[in-house]
C-alpha cells in the first residue's frame, strides 16, 4: 500500500458490553492514533442482553448500532470482525459461528469452557485470522523479559514462580456476578486468573509436562473455585509454582512472576507495570545486585508508539498493542500469537489442573499438535 492509497476499513461487531467490552472498545478507537496500522476500524455494531445499558454503552464508546441478537449480527455481510467479550459460556457458539461465516474472530480468555470446546473452536478458526486477548503478553516489561530469555541472559532456568492475587471474591456485594456461576463461567480463579499466568509461563519458559494441583472454595455455596495452587515440571528441566486467588485480601491485581536461572533473575509485578527487575549473575561479584529497569524506552518494546521515555503507560495500552500487532500480522498474512491454538494449550493445562485437584495426584499434560483438533459442530 502506498501513501496515496486509502486504507481498507474493517467493520467491527462486538458481542458483550461489560468490563472487557470497554477495554476492547478503547483499543479499537486508540490503535490507529498510536500505531500506523494497515487498516482503519469502524465500530459498526455492539451486541448485548440489556437494551438500556447497551444503548448507553454504544453512545459513550461510539458504536453506530446496537443489537440483542448475536446470531443475526454474525450473519451480517457487512461485518468483517467479530469480537467475543461475553461470559465464557457463549465463547464457543459465537466464535464457531463467526469462523464458519468467514469472519475475523477475536475472543476473550479463557477461550472455552472445556478442552473439547476449545479444540472445536480452533478447528473452526483454522482458515480465518484469530486472536485471543491474553493482553499481558504486550506489557512492555513482559516483552522485554521474553527478549532477555530468548537471548540466553538467564542461562539454564531453575525456577518459574507465579502468582495472580486479587481480593474481590470475598466482597459480599459481588455475590451475584456471572463469574461465580459455573454454568456461565466454567470455573473461578482458574479460568479468570490462572489462564493468564499459564499463558505467560508458556511464552517465557516453555511447555509444562506435568503438574499437581489443589483447589479451594471459601465462600459457602459458591459453585466455582476461589483459589488454586499448583506445582509444575517444565520441559526445559525447571520447576514451577503457581497460585491464583480472588481471596488475597490486600492485593488488588498482583499478576507477578519470578524466573531464576544459572545466569540471572527476572521479576515482574503487574501492579508496577512499567518496571522489570533484573539480576545479572555474570556481573563481577562486587557489583552484583538487582536493578529495576523502567521499561519506557529508549529501545523498549512498544513504548516508542506512546509517550517520551519515563512517561509511564497503563493497563489499557496492553490491549492497544495487542490489536496493533494483530492488524500488522493480518496485513502480512502471518499467523498472530496468541491465537486459538495457543489458547488450546492453556485449556489443556486447565483441564490437567482440575483433574489433579480432583484425584489428588500428579497429572501428565496431554498435548495435541497444531491442526489436530476436533471438528467444530
Amino acid at each position: 500500500m502506498t501513501a496515496n492509497q486509502p486504507k481498507q476499513t474493517l467493520n467491527v461487531a462486538m458481542i458483550g458490553q461489560g468490563f472487557m467490552g470497554r477495554a476492547h472498545s478503547n483499543a479499537f478507537h486508540q490503535v490507529t492514533r498510536f500505531f500506523d496500522t494497515p487498516y482503519d476500524l469502524r465500530l459498526k455494531v455492539i451486541c448485548g442482553r440489556n437494551r438500556e445499558s447497551l444503548e448507553a454503552m454504544a453512545k459513550r464508546w461510539g458504536w453506530e448500532e446496537t443489537s440483542t441478537d448475536w446470531e443475526a449480527v454474525v450473519a451480517r455481510k457487512d461485518i468483517d470482525v467479530i469480537d467475543v467479550a461475553t461470559p465464557n459460556l457463549l465463547h464457543a457458539p459465537i466464535a464457531i459461528a463467526a469462523a464458519k461465516a468467514g469472519k475475523i474472530v477475536l475472543c476473550e480468555k479463557p477461550l472455552a469452557m472445556s478442552v473439547d470446546e476449545a479444540e472445536r473452536m480452533a478447528t473452526a478458526a483454522r482458515n480465518v485470522p484469530n486472536l485471543v486477548w491474553f493482553n499481558y503478553r504486550r506489557v512492555p516489561a513482559v516483552s522485554l523479559a521474553k527478549r532477555l530469555v530468548d537471548e540466553g541472559r538467564l542461562g539454564n532456568v531453575y525456577h518459574y514462580r507465579s502468582v495472580y492475587l486479587q481480593s474481590w471474591g470475598a466482597d459480599p456485594a459481588r455475590k451475584g456476578v456471572w463469574r461465580f456461576n459455573r454454568a456461565e463461567a466454567g470455573s473461578g480463579a482458574i479460568g479468570d486468573l490462572l489462564t493468564h499466568t499459564l499463558d505467560l509461563a508458556l511464552l517465557l519458559n516453555g511447555e509444562i509436562e506435568e503438574l499437581s494441583a489443589m483447589i479451594q472454595t471459601f465462600a459457602p455455596g459458591r459453585e466455582v473455585d476461589d483459589a488454586v495452587l499448583l506445582l509444575a515440571r517444565f520441559a526445559n528441566g525447571s520447576i514451577g509454582s503457581f497460585e491464583a486467588t480472588r481471596f488475597a485480601i490486600g492485593c488488588k491485581n498482583r499478576n507477578a512472576f519470578d524466573i531464576n536461572g544459572s545466569k540471572g533473575m527476572l521479576r515482574f509485578n503487574l501492579e508496577d507495570l512499567n518496571r522489570l527487575e533484573f539480576f545479572d549473575a555474570t556481573d563481577p561479584t562486587h557489583i552484583q545486585g538487582e536493578h529495576q529497569v523502567l521499561v519506557t524506552g529508549p529501545g523498549h518494546p512498544y513504548v516508542d508508539r506512546y509517550w517520551p521515555p519515563g512517561h509511564i503507560i497503563g493497563y489499557e495500552h496492553t490491549f492497544i498493542s495487542s490489536l496493533a500487532d494483530f492488524l500488522d500480522a493480518l496485513a502480512r498474512k502471518e499467523t498472530f500469537h496468541p491465537n486459538f491454538d495457543d489458547a488450546v494449550r492453556v485449556q489443556r493445562l486447565v483441564e490437567a489442573v482440575e483433574r489433579s485437584a480432583k484425584d489428588g495426584a500428579w497429572v501428565r499434560v496431554e498435548k495435541t499438535a497444531p491442526g489436530k483438533h476436533k471438528a467444530a459442530s
